[in-house]
């Protein structure tokens, strides 16, 4: 019997719906990482670099609402999972430390980026108000890897394995978002 073929994937070039699903999602989480932090880290130089960086992903935040109400795109149904894992996230890496708190944006920005990086290259000549906001906000998001590194993301205690688990979280729940 003959293979079925497969619909285009989420997120490629045709499927701006999951793009802006999971790039909403992505910003929400951001953000409630953030929280988690600033729930940890009150005052000084890292509150006030991570406050900064809030402020930014909040921006990104609402400009995806608005897209998602304009386009009438489904948000993720996982909004409740990542409320509650982002703050935990972001509030766990707190505890451990500033540069673990920098350790995580700088581990979850990079992901951000090479996510972006294919999104803007999937897009390609289509859909330029998409691909505009997206590069923006990849901007905003390679700064932030730049600002974590600078405040010694690197010298967290176990930076390598702190930083892989969660790229790797990042990255599923990058592919969760886009489908569910």
């Amino acid at each position: 019997m003959p293979r079925k073929a497969k619909p285009a994937a989420p997120g490629g070039a045709l499927d701006t719906e999951a793009m802006i699903r999971v790039d909403h999602a992505g910003e929400y989480g951001a953000v409630r990482i953030y929280q988690g932090q600033l729930a940890v880290l009150k005052h000084g130089a890292a509150a006030d670099a991570i406050r900064h960086m809030a402020g930014q992903e909040e921006r990104h935040l609402a400009t995806f609402d608005r897209l998602v109400n304009e386009r009438k795109v489904r948000p993720t149904a996982l909004e409740p999972v990542w409320r509650v894992a982002g703050f935990a996230l972001g509030a766990a890496t707190a505890l451990m430390g500033e540069k673990a708190a920098f350790a995580c944006t700088a581990a979850v920005e990079e992901v951000i980026d090479e996510h972006y990086a294919g999104q803007i290259a999937a897009l390609g000549d289509k859909d330029d108000a998409l691909k505009a906001t997206v590069a923006d906000f990849r901007a905003d998001e390679a700064a932030h890897r730049a600002t974590a590194l600078e405040h010694g993301a690197e010298q967290a205690p176990g930076y390598r394995l702190l930083s892989e688990a969660i790229k790797a979280g990042c990255r599923v729940a990058i592919k969760l978002s886009e489908k569910i």
